[in-house]
Parts: structure tokens; C-alpha cells; sequence
């Protein structure tokens, strides 16, 4: 049984191509995923420099590659299922380059648009004034 179903935030906008001959349209993208750790584990992970966070190369084929390409952005939560895949290609230096990926049979966009996460954001703000140390996070601080 092959089967992967993630959720992370995108780490950089999709890429867009259209194979030649076929135009069939493929998209990728990596998601940063979080690995599944304590708060002290994380802390102590982050003043080391260590990565908090996988970051899985992603696939997609055909009309659900152009939906990314056009509604995904770097920062979105997003849900990914589907398969690995391990394949091996060589080089223009000659050497031979193994890439492990998922190819995505479903994507799910979790977060649209900069005016519905502000809506949101602002909403949340308004439901809990009262809690001291607690603000809403800009979008634009979002490390990846």
C-alpha cells in the first residue's frame, strides 16, 4: 500500500510547466510539514539550527496542477494525498540524482485568499480582546 496524506504550509509559489508534445500541465511545490515534537523538543531543535519541519516535494498532473499554479501561494495551508515516488535521472554534470516525491492524487486548498485569512484574523481578534499576550500574526512574518 502506497498512500500519504500531509498538511503543511507551501514554501515557495508552484511552478507551472506543460509537457512538450502532450501539453499535459504539471505543477510542483514542496510543503513544509511539522515534525510531531514537544515544546521543548521544538525550542531546544530551534536554538541548534535544526529544521522543526520536513519539507516534501510535491507533484501534480493535469487540471488540478493548473488550480494550484493559479489559487496556491507561498505560506497557505495546505492538505496534499496521494503516493511516493522514488525516481533517478542523470545530471547535465553526468551524475546520477535520485529525487523522492509525492505525486498528488488530491489537493486541498485549507487557506484562500489574503482577504478572507484577514476577515478571519480579524474575527478572532474581536472574539477574544481580553487574552494578554495573544495578537494576530502578519502573514508577511511567516517564515516560508
Amino acid at each position: 500500500m502506497n498512500n500519504v496524506v500531509l498538511i503543511g504550509r507551501l514554501t515557495r509559489d508552484p511552478e507551472l510547466r506543460y509537457i512538450p508534445n502532450t501539453g499535459t500541465p504539471v505543477s510542483t511545490f514542496s510543503l513544509a510539514v511539522d515534525k510531531q515534537v514537544s515544546k521543548e523538543k521544538k525550542l531546544e531543535m530551534e536554538s541548534k539550527g535544526q529544521p522543526t519541519a520536513d519539507f516534501i516535494n510535491i507533484v501534480v498532473w493535469g487540471r488540478q496542477a493548473e488550480n494550484c499554479a493559479n489559487y496556491l501561494a507561498k505560506g497557505r495551508l495546505t492538505a496534499v494525498q496521494g503516493r511516493i515516488q522514488s525516481r533517478t535521472y542523470d545530471g547535465k554534470d553526468g551524475i546520477r540524482r535520485y529525487v523522492t516525491e509525492v505525486v498528488a492524487e488530491r489537493v486541498q486548498f485549507l487557506e484562500w485568499g489574503d482577504d478572507d485569512n484577514r476577515s478571519r484574523s480579524n474575527n478572532l481578534q474581536d472574539d477574544f480582546p481580553d487574552i494578554d499576550g495573544f495578537e494576530p500574526v502578519d502573514d508577511e512574518n511567516i517564515p516560508f
